[in-house]
């Protein structure tokens, strides 16, 4: 597959072949799925907890005798119905992980990336990188490229100046190319990345 390459002032310079494999393939949606429920699962901490009649403190005698009040019998003053009293069926920590083959993952995050190529949504650049962090720099980059709305922007490796000059724009995201995932990639419109960050991703996610 053939795509453009454009400059940081949004000329096309280039046209670059990118791999089939990972950016032409047909998108399988029920993979898709899975893997972003996956990952949102496994988010989750998973910390939230109830004390139950057995754990809040007090509640050692009848709160009442047994007979001849014409009252309901009670036990304790911890039940959960009184003031104070523990929580009935109430949430404790649990594990939320769900696994998937790692065969899985990895065509999962090809089925997201062809998706963006099939719908012209993966811009590239000869390089992206600024002398100093400048957002206003970063903004000039983006409104001279045919991106819009929402942008993860895919680098080759850590770079503070981007990601420092990226931060703080609305709906602009970056990544390192090794830690591309299926729900930030589904999660914006429009994937920029130079050059290198593709070839890393081919890298990483290439057929075996």
């Amino acid at each position: 597959m053939q795509v453009d390459v454009y400059s940081m002032a949004g000329e096309i310079v280039d046209k670059i072949e990118i791999s089939d494999d990972i950016f032409g393939v047909a998108p399988n949606m029920a993979l898709l799925h899975q893997a972003a429920l996956r990952q949102l699962a496994n988010r989750r901490v998973g910390t939230a907890s109830t004390k139950t009649r057995g754990m809040v403190a007090g509640g050692g005698a009848k709160p009442y005798r047994q007979k001849g009040t014409g009252r309901a019998r009670q036990g304790s003053r911890r039940a959960p119905h009184y003031k104070g009293g523990g929580v009935a069926f109430g949430p404790h920590p649990r594990d939320y992980h769900l696994a998937m083959p790692r065969k899985m993952r990895r065509q999962a995050i090809r089925s997201a990336l062809s998706a963006k190529a099939a719908e012209q949504q993966l811009v590239l650049l000869d390089r992206l990188e600024f002398s100093a962090p400048h957002t206003k720099d970063m903004v000039a980059v983006l409104e001279a490229l045919p991106v819009n709305r929402k942008v993860l922007v895919v680098l080759p490796g850590r770079d503070a100046n981007v990601v420092k000059s990226a931060r703080n724009i609305p709906g602009v995201k970056t990544l390192p190319a090794d830690s591309v995932n299926v729900v930030d990639v589904l999660n914006h419109d429009y994937l920029l990345a130079p050059v290198a960050a593709v070839r890393q991703i081919e890298s990483v996610f290439g057929q075996p």
